[in-house]
């Protein structure tokens, strides 16, 4: 099977940890790297987190510390409820024996580009700043990456920070704007399909004990299946598995059908600031720029994610 070069740019809270484990595991994928990035904590603590799943991954990925705040305006930290004051839901984590890497993520995403040309996938679970930042530093790159999968945005459902806009486009807009103008091929993977494939109570609790994320993942993803299901009883609880969805795509993008639709982000609109604007009109004369995810195979993803994490049941 010819493997698929990726480098993960993420913000390390618990969905992502979840995806790392999940692209670690896989046989098509081959992870060149891991670049960080603020978002689910600042950025010490996303890339502490990072080190930590890679190292409990049995993994020896490197792992390169990026961006510390968005490309124009100030990071806003609004992760909490969700990954808890850590990123990984208050869980302790121990310190990680592998450190960062000297490099930094942009000469390593620009070397690992150059050297891998026109095969290198870019899985984005994060704010899009490291991957603008290249972009608006060298240009003459967007030609040679094959295509970047971006966890993000929300073509036809509401948005999870504000009523339109998601996570990680609302937390830099600018850095979306100039990825979604970039002119590379783009796979979008919104809340249109990551809110339909959930982890719940049933799975967590069938995590085989003897892997050595054990305890780790089953703290965390309690924390999380908490924030989403606020006052619910264990047992009843989902929550939506977004990042380790966009790694699946990359590995097998038959997992969604898309469609290839002009979509730009909202910059300056009072209530829609970090809005993905699709345009559907039959008669649009706007270019399609993006393939957006509309559709997934549920449980064929579910059964995956279940027997790469190691979990005994699906549902």
């Amino acid at each position: 099977m010819e493997s698929i070069p990726v480098i993960l740019d993420m913000d390390t809270g618990i969905d992502d940890a979840l995806a790392i484990l999940y692209a670690l595991s896989s046989k098509k994928l081959r992870a060149l790297g891991i670049t960080t990035c603020f978002g689910n904590g600042d950025i010490e603590n996303t890339t502490r987190n990072t080190l930590a799943i890679v190292e409990l991954g049995l993994s020896s990925v490197p792992v390169y510390q990026g961006a510390s705040h968005p490309l124009v305006s100030p990071w806003e930290s609004t992760a909490e409820a969700f990954h808890g004051p850590n990123g990984l839901g208050g869980t302790r984590i121990f310190h990680p024996t592998q450190k960062a890497e000297p490099l930094s993520a942009l000469d390593f995403l620009r070397k690992s580009i150059e050297d891998h040309a026109h095969d290198i996938v870019l899985v984005a679970t994060a704010r899009l700043t490291n991957i603008a930042s290249l972009l608006l530093a060298h240009t003459e790159l967007t030609s040679l990456i094959k295509r970047i999968v971006v966890m993000g945005g929300a073509a036809f459902v509401p948005g999870n920070v504000t009523p339109v806009a998601e996570a990680n486009i609302w937390g830099d807009p600018e850095a979306a704007w100039v990825v979604f103008h970039s002119g590379v091929p783009i796979t979008m993977v919104g809340l249109d399909v990551t809110m339909q494939v959930p982890i719940s109570d049933g799975m967590l609790s069938s995590l085989v004990p003897q892997v050595p994320y054990f305890d780790v993942i089953r703290e965390a993803v309690d924390f999380y299946l908490s924030a989403y299901n606020p006052g619910e009883p264990r047992g009843n609880r989902t929550a939506p598995l977004h990042d380790p969805l966009a790694v699946a795509v990359a590995e097998d993008d038959s997992l969604c059908k898309t469609q290839a639709l002009p979509v730009d982000i909202e910059l300056s609109g009072r209530f829609t600031r970090g809005m993905t604007v699709v345009d559907r009109r039959e008669r649009t004369t706007a270019a399609p720029n993006v393939d957006v995810a509309v559709t997934v195979d549920r449980e064929r993803f579910l059964k995956q994610f279940a027997q790469r994490l190691q979990f005994q049941q699906s549902g």
